[in-house]
Parts: C-alpha cells; sequence; structure tokens
C-alpha cells in the first residue's frame, strides 16, 4: 500500500481508517465530509501560492510521476516557489503546498485554510519532511501557513495576502516527530494489508480530529438506545466513553448504575427507557407566552462566513447577514404577513439588509427567534457599522424572545427530541406528517450549512440565469420555513396551555 500524507493523517487517526479505504470502501459515509470546508480550503490554497510572488504550479495529474518529473524539472531549471512541488520514496508520495527553493537547501510551508495549528498539521508536516529528506533534499525549515482572523480588510479589491496569513516556524516540532514518522508507516502498511480486519474499540478517535467517513460502521453494534443517545449537553462525550469502557452502554444499565446524572440527562435517559409521554410544564410554557406582546415579528438570518474578506471591514470568518425571514403575526392566531429580503451576489449586503430590517420591524416591537445569541450578534454588529441605523437596530435587539427557552428549560421535552431542543429538532417532534414543514421536503437547500454554500455559488461565472434562479428560490424557501417553523411551534406551545391536563 501507497501512502500519501493525507493517508498518513488518517493512519495516525486511527489505522483502521486504511484497512477499510483497501478492503470495504463501499461502506464510506461521505456524506459527513464538509464540502463547504473543503471549497474554502481551495480558494485558501490558490491565494496562497501568490505570497512569495512569481511562482511555478505543478498541476494535478492520476499520474503521480508526471507530477514528479515536473517537480525534477522546475528544480533543475532553479525554480525559488514552486507550488506541489511532489515527491515519492519507498512509496511514500507527498505533494508541497509552497517548497522554497535555495542554493543549497529548501523550505517546506503548508497552508490550511485554519486560524490556529492543530496537532494533527504537525503530523502531516512530519511526513513531508520525512519523504524530502529521503528524496536527498535538505530541508532547513517547515512551516505552517494559516489564517490571521484579526485581519480587517481597509478597501474592497486592496486584499493585503501578507496581512491575512500568519507564518508560524514548526521546525522544531517537526524534527521531534521524525523518529517515529518511519515506524508509523510500517505500521499503517502492514494494518492496511493484512487480511484480517483490525480489532479496534470506538473513541473519540472516530470524531477527532475529523469527523470518520466509517464511524457508521464501526458504531454497528451500539444499541439504539444507549448512553450515547443522551445530548452533550446532558452528558459529555468524554463521559459516555468513559462509561462505556467500564460497560455501562444501554440506559437501563446506565439508570441502574451509581451514575450521577444531571435533571437534563436523567430525564432523556429515562423518557427514553421508559418509553414516557412528553413532558410539559404548563406554567413555565405560560409565563413564556406571558412574555410576548402582539403583533409578534419572527426574525431569522442566514449568513456566510468568508476565509478571503471580500467587503470593507470585514474580518475572515466572519459572519455576514445576506439574507433575512420576517413573519409578522399581529394578533394570536391572526394571518400572516411575510417579508424577505435575499441580497444581489457580489456586493456588500450588510447596509441594505439593515435598512430592510428596520423598515420591516418597528422599534420597540416584540421579536422572536431561535437561539438568540445568533441574531442579536448579528443585529449588534449591523449596529456598529452604521450609526445612523444603531438606535433603531438595538432597540430591536434589546426586544428579542428566545422562542428556545421553553425547550432549553425542559418546560417541554419529549423522546422525540432526542434530546436536542435546536429548531430541526423540535419542529418535526411537535409539528408532526406535515410535508409543508419538512426540511427534506425543500429543494437544494436543507440547512445552514447548505445555504452557505448555495450564496458562494451565485458568485460563480459561469452559472447561468436559469440556475441562479433556482438557487435563489432555494433559498428563499429554506429561510422562510424557518420563520415560519417558529410560528408554528408557538401555536403548539399555545395549544398546550389551553388543552385539559
Amino acid at each position: 500500500m501507497n501512502l500519501s500524507k493525507s493517508r498518513y493523517c488518517k493512519g495516525i487517526q486511527c489505522p483502521k481508517i486504511l484497512w477499510l479505504d483497501e478492503n470495504k470502501s463501499d461502506l464510506r459515509d461521505d456524506s459527513v465530509i464538509d464540502q463547504r470546508i473543503f471549497n474554502i480550503g481551495n480558494r485558501v490554497g490558490d491565494l496562497a501560492m501568490r505570497y512569495f510572488g512569481d511562482y511555478a504550479e505543478v498541476s494535478y495529474c492520476d499520474n503521480k510521476s508526471l507530477m514528479i518529473e515536473e517537480t525534477k524539472r522546475l528544480l533543475d531549471a532553479r525554480v525559488k516557489t514552486i507550488c506541489e512541488a511532489s515527491f515519492a520514496c519507498n512509496g511514500n508520495f507527498c505533494s508541497v503546498d509552497i517548497l522554497r527553493v535555495f542554493k543549497n537547501r529548501a523550505e517546506i510551508i503548508e497552508v490550511k485554510s485554519s486560524t490556529a495549528v492543530k496537532e494533527i498539521y504537525y503530523n502531516d508536516m512530519a511526513f513531508q519532511y520525512y519523504v524530502l529528506s529521503s528524496c536527498g533534499l535538505n530541508i532547513s525549515k517547515v512551516s505552517i501557513m494559516h489564517i490571521d482572523n484579526s485581519y480587517e480588510l481597509q478597501e474592497e479589491g486592496a486584499l493585503d495576502i501578507h496581512s491575512l496569513f500568519v507564518i508560524k516556524d514548526c521546525t522544531k516540532e517537526i524534527l521531534a516527530l521524525q523518529s517515529v514518522v518511519a515506524a508509523n508507516i510500517e505500521r499503517f502498511r502492514k494494518i492496511a494489508e493484512d487480511d484480517n480486519e483490525p480489532v479496534m474499540d470506538i473513541g473519540a478517535h472516530c470524531y477527532s480530529p475529523y469527523e470518520c467517513v466509517y464511524s457508521g460502521y464501526c458504531w454497528r453494534l451500539i444499541p439504539e438506545k444507549s448512553i450515547f443517545s443522551l445530548s452533550g449537553k446532558a452528558l459529555r462525550f468524554d463521559k459516555k466513553l468513559n462509561l462505556y469502557q467500564n460497560g455501562i452502554i444501554s440506559i437501563e444499565q446506565l439508570l441502574k448504575s451509581n451514575e450521577k446524572l444531571n435533571t437534563s440527562a436523567r430525564l432523556q435517559a429515562e423518557t427514553l427507557a421508559y418509553n414516557l409521554l412528553p413532558k410539559i410544564d404548563k406554567e413555565a410554557i405560560r409565563s413564556f407566552i406571558g412574555t410576548l406582546d402582539w403583533p409578534l415579528y419572527f426574525l431569522d438570518f442566514e449568513t456566510m462566513q468568508e476565509a478571503i474578506p471580500v467587503f470593507k471591514g470585514t474580518r475572515p470568518y466572519m459572519q455576514i447577514p445576506f439574507q433575512f425571514s420576517l413573519h409578522i403575526q399581529k394578533t394570536p392566531g391572526s394571518d400572516l404577513d411575510h417579508i424577505e429580503y435575499l441580497a444581489e451576489e457580489g456586493k456588500d449586503p450588510r447596509r441594505e439588509l439593515a435598512q430592510r430590517l428596520c423598515r420591516g420591524i418597528p422599534e420597540k416591537a416584540c421579536v422572536i427567534a431561535y437561539n438568540i445569541g445568533f441574531e442579536k450578534s448579528r443585529i449588534k454588529e449591523l449596529a456598529g457599522c452604521f450609526n445612523d441605523l444603531s438606535p433603531h437596530l438595538m432597540s430591536i435587539y434589546s426586544n428579542i424572545k428566545d422562542l428556545m427557552k421553553p425547550f432549553q428549560t425542559l418546560a417541554y421535552y419529549s423522546k422525540d427530541l432526542e434530546g436536542s431542543y435546536s429548531i430541526k429538532s423540535v419542529l418535526p417532534a411537535l409539528c408532526r406528517d406535515d410535508p409543508e414543514l419538512d426540511y427534506n421536503e425543500l429543494d437544494l437547500v436543507h440547512n445552514g450549512g447548505e445555504a452557505q454554500i448555495a450564496y458562494s455559488r451565485l458568485m460563480e461565472k459561469d452559472l447561468n440565469c436559469e440556475e441562479k434562479q433556482k438557487i435563489r428560490a432555494a433559498l428563499l424557501a429554506y429561510c422562510k420555513l424557518d420563520t415560519l417553523a417558529m410560528v408554528k411551534i408557538l401555536e403548539k406551545l399555545q395549544k398546550m396551555c389551553a388543552e385539559n391536563s
């Protein structure tokens, strides 16, 4: 089995991944891969190539020998900066993001789209150092180039890539790892080439540093109702693993043990184990509803997070709202009005969105959001950008009520929530079998991550008008469902309080 730097890092996470890749790749679940992060990484990598000025890039090819030959040609031509420089030795292959070549030495620079250095990155760079050294190169320095999230774009179109990126010298850490690289390579190969599936228990490595595409297969023997069914807010993952390693797996075993459980964990466990009816604290729900004043304005934002800032005054990964949906109910049970906004792609959406928001929501109006920390943060940021709109925006900010509260405080809980109080869990639990309220019935966009990808796609130059209209329609439908969902959830809560026990 040949190893690349990505396969080496898979082996560091869990060598069984390599065996499954070789023997049972049909069991992969690629849905766990975050395509948005992958797309960001490609854009950041392309930009980083320009950091040192003129460069030559080795084009990707399935035939790796052609990439290696092109790298040798560029080295012989004494090109100073080579991107995707490719090398192989004893079946180990790697492409270096940026290779800086000097007279008698070279430097490896690994590019990441993250804002900090993660442990797995050191293993990635250690493998590269090992391969290039084995090929006879004198590697004097190994660095990582990553995003500085404190960088603020001063003018549109005037990106300073030298301020956007931070370069950290990791040579000391990489040299310290060289003593184990060869042994790791040998161990990974033996495991991958063995006829028998390796025996490796589940653990934190199933999700860290990356969620494994085979976790569904490796976790198949864990019962549907187990300690892992409890939410992370009720019982931390490391605590669940500790219980599992001590033979406590089922909910029944947990309840019979001497393990101390907080209120949330006990309620979830007992509801699952004993198939309990929903818990409804009518007084607490009435108390929440009593804080609301009609007309109600149900608000939801969609935002984008770009690693490379494009609008003046923005920073890497800053949440920039590009869309909102607003359902308005003037009196309890009355018909709904709906206002929506979706920015034109490629332009800074913030001022127009803020203006539309102020026109749609009067000052001192009662605004409903779900998990209000997100909406409040975006409104406060907008208020900080536009002084003339700030008083109105901060009035909206001060009058937001959180529809998540009755679920977060366990005033309502049912087994269908599965320990979660996100709107994606609450809506189907309360409004079952209503296709109008089913996110799965939507076209193209089903969650916030997909909304970000879809909005980014609108800026692709090769997208025709028909495709753009389809994406825009999907974005509007998704955001509209988020606010309609809040209306329907509140109606259900009102109905619970009106019913006799």
